[in-house]
């Protein structure tokens, strides 16, 4: 018997590397959702149809008409600075769309993969674990703490993943990540600057994919922390790239958080202990040197 996942967010990152791995998965029935047109480069092994998670009748007449087993949300407004300067619409997209999500769900007996953010702690006490409690510092963050409390509250099966610093390469896709930028910069010669007072678990996005099918997979109720297994600074990553490239770690130079202006406030220090979803799940993720292999091996593929 063939389980029905619902995707939304596909046409994003992380939804690129679900509908990829799960078409390779034999005994799922992959719908992919997302807003407008899907943009994926291929459209094999899963069906798609345009959802838009903010129009709520929408969600619930596409939802119970499929009637997946397990719904995976992945769709959010991510951009910290823009949710900071677009309350509204970062509410309706986090939020109100969650709830509506979790109304379809309700309606047609699915379980819900919520994907959550390292965002939702003020990133004083980090490495976090699954009991720890929020504490945003950025709309953003208080939008993602919303919604899982919808999520956890709501009277269905449900899951969160959280996760932190997601990078890897999609289609199509109009923002970059610090390793490619990293690479560039270095490449064309130009110096920059990386802060040294962050702390992150960088998280590549196709063991996020593996993670949020693990849970979907074994059903899996509760909050699992997916993300990668070193805790880092942006300085660290970009060395470790450097190396990995063997460009010029000269033109790096160290900077703190106080010398950009972003609208909106980062915590200083996040990362994940991983142990529930290893021990529970058998995630097992890559290592930032190995995540950069994978994009390497990406790059050097032919479009």
């Amino acid at each position: 018997m063939k389980k029905r996942i619902l995707l939304t967010g596909s046409n994003g990152l992380l939804g690129q590397k679900l509908v990829g791995l799960l078409t390779q998965t034999p005994d799922v029935d992959l719908i992919a959702t997302a807003r407008g047109e899907n943009r994926l480069p291929y459209d094999a092994g899963y069906t798609y149809q345009p959802m838009d998670i903010t129009d709520r009748q929408q969600v619930l007449d596409v939802v119970c008409s499929v009637r997946p087993d397990v719904v995976i949300h992945t769709a959010a407004m991510t951009d910290v600075d823009k949710c900071e300067l677009q309350k509204d619409d970062c509410w309706a997209q986090n939020v109100t769309a969650t709830e509506s999500l979790v109304d379809a769900c309700r309606e047609t007996g699915a379980f819900l993969v919520h994907v959550s953010t390292d965002f939702i702690f003020d990133g004083t006490a980090g490495p976090y674990d699954e009991t720890a409690e929020g504490n945003p510092i950025s709309f953003y963050g208080w939008s993602k703490l919303a919604a899982e409390s919808v999520v956890r509250h709501a009277d269905i099966k449900w899951a969160i993943a959280r996760t932190v610093l997601v990078y890897g390469i999609a289609h199509d896709m109009s923002r970059s990540n610090i390793i490619l930028w990293v690479k560039k910069s270095l490449e064309d010669g130009k110096n920059i600057k990386v802060v040294t007072d962050q702390w992150r678990s960088p998280t590549l996005a196709e063991d996020l994919a593996m993670g949020c099918y693990l849970i979907a997979d074994q059903r899996a109720e509760g909050i699992f922390n997916i993300s990668g297994k070193e805790v880092l600074t942006p300085y660290e990553m970009a060395i470790k790239t450097a190396d990995y490239f063997n460009l010029d770690k000269s033109l790096i130079a160290q900077a703190d958080a106080s010398t950009f202006k972003q609208t909106a406030r980062r915590p200083p220090r996040t990362g994940f202990t991983l142990d529930k979803s290893r021990s529970v799940l058998g995630y097992d993720p890559h290592s930032f040197e190995e995540g950069i292999a994978v994009l390497a091996g990406q790059l050097s593929q032919p479009a």
